[in-house]
């Protein structure tokens, strides 16, 4: 295909986008980290409020540097994805005072998954025999990554349960959030789309603050300091070169590269918070990932298909 706009330029390397994707999941992965240390300042939904408060100004900037010219007008796809996913953050930062980052990272991810049902309903895309599969091996991956950590406390267990319910939540609205965006950028760019989805999720963390009637402000100006690093690491890093590095890489790929997000979170907090994993544990992360590579081997099977 010729390029009427402008010379053709010469491709990037093959390594170059695996790793943009896997650099972003790095950055991904501090996520639940961040949270966690900012907790002493703030609620739950006022860090994930001012991580995106402090991120649209630098995607703002982003857009007038890169296109010279004020973010394209939004559609209504793009409002129901910032939607989503501001609800899919406030109930798993929600389920990070009750679980394991673990634990809540891992399941929260499954919505990775859960897009393919989601596809199905709204844009008729039927899933294969090789997408159920990954379903059930991640379904149960994540069974045994929950149960694996019981102390046999009462109250302990009962608490875990509830924040691995609100992250399985999340989970669910992660699929609606990533079907809506995949609509969303039929008629946007990549970082117009960034930039609304943001703005989006301000508003939807607001409500979210009001609803949990925390705190807006933390008491001094160093509880800024956790959202200050999420907006920057998280929102504008990570998901940056998340979404430069897929123009270069095939989905499957993609995919399973992503996934070093609940990896890193789980080593990390091992070594801050002490949340060992258990063999059994072990065991579940890898069936998660297994599955999570074998549904993403399924959207690359229906791009070949179609011809993209």
């Amino acid at each position: 295909m010729t390029n009427e706009s402008g010379p053709v330029r010469s491709s990037p390397p093959i390594w170059f986008g695996p790793v943009l994707v896997l650099l972003g999941g790095v950055c991904t992965g501090f996520a639940p980290i961040g949270l966690r240390l900012g907790l002493d300042d703030l609620g739950p939904q006022a860090i994930a409020f001012w991580r995106y408060v402090f991120a649209l100004p630098v995607l703002f900037v982003f857009v007038l540097l890169t296109h010279r010219r004020l973010p394209a007008r939004p559609n209504p796809y793009v409002i129901i994805a910032g939607v989503c996913f501001g609800l899919d953050m406030g109930l798993w930062h929600w389920g990070l005072t009750y679980t394991s980052v673990a634990n809540a990272t891992f399941i929260v991810n499954l919505g990775n998954i859960g897009v393919g049902l989601t596809a199905w309903v709204f844009l008729r895309e039927r899933p294969t025999k090789t997408w159920a599969l990954a379903v059930i091996l991640a379904m149960v991956g994540a069974a045994a990554l929950s149960l694996g950590g019981a102390s046999g406390v009462a109250e302990a267990n009962r608490l875990s349960l509830r924040g691995d319910l609100l992250a399985f939540g999340a989970a669910l609205l992660l699929s609606g959030y990533m079907v809506a965006s995949k609509v969303a950028r039929r008629s946007l760019g990549g970082l117009d789309t960034i930039f609304w989805l943001t703005l989006v999720e301000i508003c939807t963390a607001a409500v979210l603050i009001a609803v949990f009637q925390e705190n807006w402000l933390p008491a001094s100006l160093s509880g800024f300091a956790a959202p200050l690093v999420l907006a920057l690491v998280v929102q504008v890093l990570g998901q940056g070169l998340i979404i430069t590095g897929l123009g270069h890489t095939p989905t499957s790929i993609a995919g399973l590269l992503v996934v070093v997000q609940p990896v890193v979170a789980a080593a990390i907090s091992w070594q801050l918070f002490g949340e060992i994993l258990l063999p059994v544990q072990i065991g579940g992360c890898v069936l998660v990932l297994i599955g999570i590579y074998l549904a993403q081997s399924r959207k690359k099977e229906n791009r070949r298909k179609s011809g993209v």
